[in-house]
Formats: structure tokens, C-alpha cells, sequence
């Protein structure tokens, strides 16, 4: 893996501190940027691997000079990734390439940890072929989120494979089991699904200290947590439920996804600064 070692910090980045030009995500909601609304742009969600990006651009001499690209789509699966983002994510030469897959998979019933890890060995070997530094995701430890903390077990088989995989691949893993504060409420998007502004950010920081990436980003202090009546947290429960957890178990059963229709964010590796930053297309807007 092409891991540069720890440079000092520079809040001005006048030599390069990371030897990566071309940077392409792959991936599921979670790469995506959901739960991370830019409020500037309408329907556009920035997500961890936006911030990750600025800050590589940040430390080269010219801007101009580092591309980013992000393929992932919310809901894919795993087969999914690999049929739709594989090819077009080596078609743009990358030297870094981030893919976080296999959690849309482990959560469905019936998900075998064991066989999802055996497609996400694959797809890895394809992508590290071309000599990319690959970096690979662990899941969070959902112990204390709704529903999702029943298959606690099965996402720390997955870790454990996805730490096998990186070891045959000689992949970098980003590990977010091992972030502890991603526990925080504060960390979850109202949908308890997916991570909000405050959880993506910290997420980004520990993506660039796995890549011995120095950075800016300060970590949020968060405030105690407002205590909650046991009546107002029981309502806060039902909005949730009735707003985004039932939606989501109908798509299950439906065989739906919320990225059907969808287009990739940003399908071209282009700098950042500078250039416009093209969103997804939904026909059904």
C-alpha cells in the first residue's frame, strides 16, 4: 500500500504532504454523503469523502492538479458496486480508490457475512490490480442504534473478513468499529441510519490520519445531551419510526431501493476548486 509516513502539520500546504492526484470513491449511501445536506446545493450531499477530497487538494501545489470522482449511489449492493462502479472507477486511473461495500448486504435477513466478504475479495482484487492505494471500510459498532443493533454479530464477522480481505490485497482498512464516537447520538442523522454533518466530519479526519494525511480539521466538543422525559423521547421514537424506519422496511420488502434511478454524484475525476461539482440526476424530480 502507498502510505506515505506522518508529515508535520501546515495550516499552509506549500509542498505536498500525500503523493495521491486522482482520487475515486465507490460505494453505497454512505459514501454518497447522506445524512450531509450542502446547503448551498440543493439535493447535493457532501459525505466524508467530499471532505476527505478538499483536504487532499488542499495539500498539493496546484489544486488544479488532484481529481476526485465519487461513484457511489445510496442502496447498492455489494454485486451492485462491483457490476456498475468497478470499470468506470479504473477507466479513471486512479492512485487512491475508497470503497466501502457490503453493508446494504450484511443488514438484509438472510446475509452471510462469510459469502458477502467472498464478492468484496473479489471486487478488491480488481481494483488493486492497477496499483492503487485501496482503502476499505469497517462497519460502526451498532450496539445502541434501533433495531439495526440485533445483527451487532454479524457486522463484526464482516469486520473481521473485511481485515482478512485487506491483508490479501494489502488494502488500508478505515477502521469506524474502532471510532468510538460515532456511539453519540449526535454523530446519526435523524434517520438513525445514516451518519449527520457532525459524524461525517469525524469520519473524514479519521480517513486522513489513516493515510498519514495531516489536516485541519478540528473535532467537535458536542454538548451534553438536552435530558429527555421519558414522554419526549417516546415521541421523538414514534416520528422516527413512522418517517424513516417504516419507509425502509417497505423497500426492503419491495425490493426497492432509494438509489433506483439515481446517477452517480460526481462520475468525473475533475479538481475541486474551481470547477463545478455535478450532482445526481433523479427522473422522478
Amino acid at each position: 500500500m502507498s502510505v506515505p509516513p506522518s508529515a508535520p502539520r501546515s495550516a499552509t500546504p506549500l509542498h505536498p504532504v500525500h503523493p495521491w492526484r486522482r482520487y475515486v470513491a465507490l460505494g453505497d449511501s454512505f459514501t454518497e454523503g447522506i445524512g450531509d445536506p450542502d446547503p448551498h446545493r440543493p439535493g447535493y450531499h457532501r459525505g466524508w469523502a467530499d471532505r476527505v477530497a478538499e483536504e487532499l487538494a488542499h495539500r498539493v501545489p496546484d489544486h488544479e492538479d488532484f481529481s476526485y470522482a465519487n461513484l457511489a449511489i445510496r442502496g447498492r449492493l455489494i454485486d451492485q458496486i462491483a457490476a456498475e462502479q468497478a470499470e468506470p472507477a479504473l477507466e479513471l486511473r486512479p492512485d487512491l480508490i475508497t470503497l466501502c461495500a457490503g453493508g446494504n448486504d450484511v443488514i438484509r435477513p438472510g446475509g452471510d457475512p462469510d459469502a458477502i466478504a467472498l464478492r468484496l475479495d473479489g471486487l478488491v482484487g480488481r481494483l488493486a490490480a492497477g496499483g492503487a492505494t485501496v482503502v476499505l471500510f469497517t462497519g460502526p459498532d451498532i450496539r445502541d442504534t434501533p433495531v439495526m443493533g440485533r445483527i451487532r454479530g454479524k457486522v463484526a464477522i464482516y469486520n473481521e473478513n473485511v481485515h482478512t480481505v485487506a491483508l490479501r490485497h494489502d488494502a488500508v482498512v478505515a477502521d469506524l468499529w474502532a471510532l468510538r464516537e460515532l456511539t453519540r447520538r449526535q454523530m446519526w442523522a435523524e434517520d438513525r441510519l445514516h451518519f449527520s454533518p457532525t459524524g461525517h466530519h469525524t469520519i473524514s479526519a479519521m480517513v486522513l490520519e489513516t493515510l498519514n494525511v495531516p489536516h485541519d480539521l478540528v473535532p467537535l466538543e458536542p454538548k451534553p445531551a438536552v435530558h429527555q422525559t421519558w414522554r419526549q423521547a417516546r415521541t421523538e421514537d414514534v416520528h422516527w419510526a413512522r418517517e424513516h424506519l417504516m419507509p425502509w422496511v417497505l423497500r426492503r420488502l419491495r425490493r426497492q431501493s432509494s438509489g433506483d434511478g439515481l446517477a452517480p454524484k460526481r462520475p468525473a475525476a475533475e479538481p475541486l476548486f474551481g470547477h463545478p461539482m455535478p450532482q445526481g440526476t433523479d427522473p422522478g424530480e
